[in-house]
């Protein structure tokens, strides 16, 4: 569980309407009217980047009155489907999905069995991407895939996308890193 306690606040008369922050919100929370970010607390994670990317400091953090917790209980859902959805992305099911929220890739499978179809439906159901947003960004696109969702990146939206993994090393590099364990790694994440 990821308890959200503050959110996203504009300050209208401070908005020039660039969109910047719409195009980094890991939640969808932000959205234009009359050339004015409008912010969804709902779906606001509070995790600072309309903050950090807005050139007219026109939003801060404030406290919510009620915290906002997040979480999918991976126990809710048959594991075979989580190791299977785990398998197909080469992830094992404990690994990290978001070291922010301490969160594990089997609650981003289980989000997903639960009805997920995006990252952006990921962060709101475990509360991943509140944080620096890039390595569960990553992780989640990879879950999505594993399960077999093609998801399309929206344009000027700040996803990254997966990076090279030990099953994307290429097979006559392995000699080159001698004393590196690549074929032993890959085992160990097939012991689940």
């Amino acid at each position: 569980m990821v308890t959200i306690e503050f959110q996203a606040e504009v300050i209208p008369a401070a908005c020039t309407g660039c969109k910047k922050c719409v195009w980094v919100c890991p939640t969808e929370a932000i959205h234009m009217e009359d050339n004015i970010a409008i912010i969804n607390k709902a779906r606001c994670v509070s995790c600072q980047n309309c903050h950090g990317i807005c050139p007219d400091d026109a939003i801060f953090k404030e406290e919510r009155a009620e915290p906002l917790v997040l979480g999918v209980d991976y126990k809710s859902v048959d594991q075979d489907q989580i190791a299977e959805i785990c398998r197909n992305s080469n992830i094992h099911p404990m690994q990290w999905l978001c070291l922010c929220t301490a969160t594990r890739c089997r609650e981003g499978a289980a989000a997903i069995l639960q009805g997920a179809k995006t990252p952006e439906d990921i962060a709101l159901m475990t509360g991943v991407r509140s944080g620096c947003t890039v390595y569960c960004t990553m992780m989640s696109l990879r879950l999505l895939k594993g399960a077999g969702i093609e998801v399309v990146k929206p344009p000027k939206w700040r996803w990254y996308d997966t990076t090279q993994t030990l099953w994307e090393f290429p097979e006559e590099l392995k000699e080159t890193y001698e004393g590196y364990f690549l074929d032993e790694d890959k085992d160990v994440f097939r012991k689940f």
